[in-house]
């Protein structure tokens, strides 16, 4: 029988593509869009952390989510640098998320707040891809706008307290296979994982209306 960790990337592999193969994001690493897109971009995923981040203190006290708050992992304090490189000190001022960001980003509150075990769901979905695919988006950012190497503007992807990404995310596997959850929640929890590709799927479309390569 399949680990759970396994049965979660399997389940939600066809969601992954339809992420990873989007537009927006098709055009964004092609170095097809300006810098403006790659902004708007990071503007949204601060909605996103800020959602998964603000109850994390809370949670690491939960039996079921504790064991996935890992301060290594954090990332709202390099978003914000990137967001004042990307925008001005200002940045704050003209934050606006789109309709498909508020709605990821009330899923993963609505979860937090809830379900910690769909929580996970969000945490494995998010950090698990930042820390895999998220290192050829600063690859290709750093080439196509000239950020520097591992600097403002690409540090979202920088993950300095992991010294070792794939013995990590050989740990955060096996603390899946451990989650506290019968059969039935897990079913749930892969849903939930689901779920959470395709509101991210969403953001990237609304971003691929507001950036149309034709424009």
């Amino acid at each position: 029988m399949d680990s759970f960790s396994t049965l979660i990337r399997t389940a939600s592999h066809e969601q992954h593509v339809e992420a990873e193969t989007s537009t927006f994001m098709s055009d964004l690493l092609g170095g097809r869009l300006g810098v403006e897109a790659y902004a708007r971009y990071t503007e949204q995923l601060w909605f996103v952390y800020e959602a998964l981040e603000a109850p994390a203190e809370r949670l690491a006290a939960d039996p079921v989510a504790g064991p996935f708050v890992r301060p290594e992992l954090l990332r709202l304090a390099s978003l914000e640098r990137d967001l004042a490189h990307l925008r001005g000190a200002g940045w704050r001022a003209g934050l606006t998320a789109l309709p498909a960001t508020e709605a990821y980003a009330a899923r993963v509150r609505e979860c937090a707040e809830d379900w910690p075990a769909g929580y996970v769901a969000h945490h494995y979905t998010r950090y698990l891809g930042d820390l895999s695919g998220g290192q050829i988006i600063r690859d290709k950012a750093e080439r196509t706008w000239g950020f520097t190497r591992k600097g403002d503007g690409v540090r979202f992807y920088v993950f300095e307290e992991i010294s070792n990404p794939a013995a990590f995310k050989r740990e955060y596997r096996e603390l899946l296979d451990g989650i506290r959850a019968d059969d039935l929640e897990k079913q749930r929890v892969v849903a939930e994982c689901k779920r959470a590709f395709d509101l991210n799927t969403a953001v990237f479309r609304a971003l691929g209306e507001e950036f149309p390569l034709s424009a």
